[in-house]
């Protein structure tokens, strides 16, 4: 599958999961010169691969007759302060959104946590969207983790590969909709502890790798 083919295939399904409502959400995968990254304001069934846009790491457009997202510049600071990411992944998946809108990241109450590169996922500080600012503070927040949530905004997830940060992005909505049912319940979870978490991270070894 093409670069092009497989950037497709993955906004398609995140979209068909109700991961990207009302053409939200967005996605790139690195290139040799750049980016590939979905365009803005197209529905993702209608998007074909023509419909993509290529840009240079500062953003300026290589190749394409759209606009590219309004979110270029927060694909463009992963990809430049995180040069082992290979994709990002951008989506308002319902639950983790809903969390971020509380300002709220997930604790460590599931050892799956640790797929996301650390001991919880944070949420960044708020700034507004398409901005450099926001792109500032995605990163922030993603520092030593590969997943994060977007104040008032959605869910932003990395990884060496697109199924990587697509499987990432999935997993980081069904952590929030556990959490979220868990305090719905009136429970309290119980916290992984630091050394339960080490040996977490020990037990995952090469498990992640993908990501």
């Amino acid at each position: 599958m093409t670069p092009a083919a497989e950037l497709i295939a993955a906004a398609r399904l995140l979209d068909a999961m109700g991961f990207m409502p009302s053409k939200s959400g967005n996605l790139s995968r690195r290139l040799e010169t750049g980016f590939l990254i979905t365009p803005a304001g197209l529905a993702y069934a209608e998007t074909t691969e023509a419909d993509l846009v290529a840009l240079d790491p500062a953003g300026r457009v290589l190749a394409g007759h759209r606009r590219p997202s309004s979110e270029w510049q927060l694909h463009a600071a992963v990809y430049a302060a995180r040069p082992e990411a290979g994709a990002v992944v951008h989506t308002h998946s319902p639950f983790a959104t809903a969390l971020a809108c509380a300002r709220q990241g997930i604790p460590p109450f599931h050892y799956m946590i640790a797929l996301g590169g650390g001991d919880d996922i944070r949420c960044s500080a708020y700034a507004t969207f398409g901005t450099a600012a926001l792109a500032e503070a995605c990163v922030a927040a993603l520092a030593g983790r590969k997943a994060a949530l977007l104040a008032n905004h959605g869910v932003v997830a990395l990884g060496a590969s697109l199924a990587g940060a697509r499987v990432l992005a999935i997993e980081v909505e069904n952590l929030a909709r556990q959490y979220l049912a868990l305090r719905s319940a009136g429970l309290a979870p119980v916290l992984l502890t630091e050394a339960e978490l080490a040996e977490v991270h020990a037990q995952f070894g090469g498990y992640g790798r993908v990501l």
